[in-house]
């Protein structure tokens, strides 16, 4: 009952202090320093040019197999249209919060100078670092609310639902602290590991692969049962997810951009799944995936508004965390693990020419990026292993914006690859 009484004593003495006493003033330096933050802070608007043509690009395949090429059951598609509304919600959100958001970090001292731009002029702007907070935040609450409108409370998918939902949550989290500490790469894999845990401990699926047609005969056996080897490959899932986006980036949109092309092609694969199947959990697995990836893509997409190029905010290990965890989440939980890996192509390539600098068996410096040329401004390849300067090395010189799009083009075709190569050994492979 003493705590109950706290705030009444507290008002009491707050109405028997001196009528004309003021609020105690925030010290002048504070003062000073905020000013000077808001001062420095250069945001340009969003690039909703950029953003409106994804969109076009990516959700209207998605809507269009969903709502009429398939013939999917209305309350499906009632729950596909509820999703979208709150993800377009959340876009809104998000383009309001990260100009907010970004004066914050700046007074707090969370910023950046875009090492790609050093001579320029550009090079000397202070950029506010790890606004992927805003876009983790913003899809959490967005998630979280829409059980509200497709599960009950005694739904089969609910416990598995918020596992997802802690594992990302944890991932945010996790990711944030690594911006404000700077932790070393060694403690970066653990990060992963740690936030994967509740979707391990209340993951119920089945723990079997279906063995390749070709190989049967030679195991002998067409499904394997693999027990708790089957979780750790999850994990392993989950640690190669989040750190290959992390280290697959370096220029302005890269990172966002890399994402927001695989989780469109969740997204249209996870469709074409449900409309091609007769099985009634797969169909929910993948339903389940789409309500989770959906918001994922809109509040990327808001964030891709600032981040595109010349960068206005640097996205930070919080947003490649939250990003890859959110992907490896429905990839696991959607029961296409396979298929993600295929859609992460480029990170698999990149994680493998990085082994030998990620590994120390070859000098590895902290940032590997290309040399840039104030006076050209272009971009020149090292001899770092990472596909941003083999790029490079192989097609040559060019500006950074030129370049993050022919990595994101070949992005998009490393998923069309997916698709064909799915089309092509349906029924033979498995």
């Amino acid at each position: 009952m003493d705590a109950r009484r706290r705030p009444a004593a507290t008002a009491a003495a707050a109405a028997a202090a001196p009528a004309d006493a003021q609020p105690r003033a925030r010290p002048a330096a504070a003062v000073a320093a905020a000013e000077a933050a808001d001062a420095e802070l250069v945001l340009r608007a969003p690039n909703l040019r950029v953003v409106a043509a994804a969109m076009v690009a990516f959700l209207a395949p998605f809507s269009y197999l969903a709502f009429v090429h398939y013939p999917l059951d209305a309350a499906l598609r009632r729950s596909i249209l509820i999703c979208g509304a709150m993800s377009l919600g959340g876009f809104v959100v998000v383009l309001r919060l990260v100009p907010v958001a970004a004066r914050y970090l700046l007074r707090r001292g969370m910023w950046g100078k875009d090492i790609n731009k050093r001579g320029l002029p550009m090079g000397e702007i202070r950029v506010p670092e790890a606004l992927g907070i805003v876009v983790g935040i913003v899809y959490l609450v967005i998630a979280i609310l829409f059980q509200h409108f497709n599960f009950t409370a005694d739904s089969m998918w609910l416990v598995e639902y918020n596992a997802a939902l802690a594992s990302v949550c944890f991932m945010v989290l996790l990711g944030f602290i690594d911006d404000v500490l700077d932790v070393p790469w060694r403690v970066k894999l653990l990060l992963p590991t740690i936030a994967a845990l509740p979707l391990l401990m209340a993951y119920a699926g089945g723990t079997s692969v279906s063995i390749p047609k070709p190989l049967t005969s030679y195991v002998g056996v067409a499904v394997l049962e693999l027990g708790s080897l089957y979780k750790l490959f999850m994990l392993l899932l989950a640690v190669f997810c989040t750190n290959s986006i992390n280290i697959h980036a370096g220029l302005n949109g890269l990172e966002v951009g890399q994402t927001v092309i695989i989780s469109a092609a969740v997204l249209i694969h996870n469709v074409m799944r449900i409309g091609s199947s007769t099985d009634i959990e797969a169909q929910q697995a993948h339903a389940f995936s789409i309500y989770l990836v959906l918001p994922f893509l809109t509040t990327s997409l808001a964030l891709l508004a600032f981040n595109w190029y010349p960068s206005s905010v640097f996205v930070g290990d919080t947003y490649t965390y939250f990003a890859g965890m959110a992907l490896a989440v429905v990839g696991i939980l959607g029961h296409f693990s396979e298929t993600l890996l295929l859609f992460f192509l480029p990170e698999v390539l990149n994680f493998l020419c990085s082994v030998p600098q990620l590994f120390k068996f070859v000098p590895c410096p902290r940032h590997r990026l290309p040399r840039f040329d104030p006076h050209t401004g272009l971009l020149t390849g090292t001899k770092d292993g990472n596909l941003v300067n083999i790029f490079l090395r192989i097609f040559g010189r060019c500006t950074e914006r030129t370049l993050c799009i022919r990595l994101l083009i070949f992005q998009a075709l490393s998923c069309l690859f997916c698709f064909w190569l799915r089309y092509m050994i349906t029924g033979w492979y498995k």
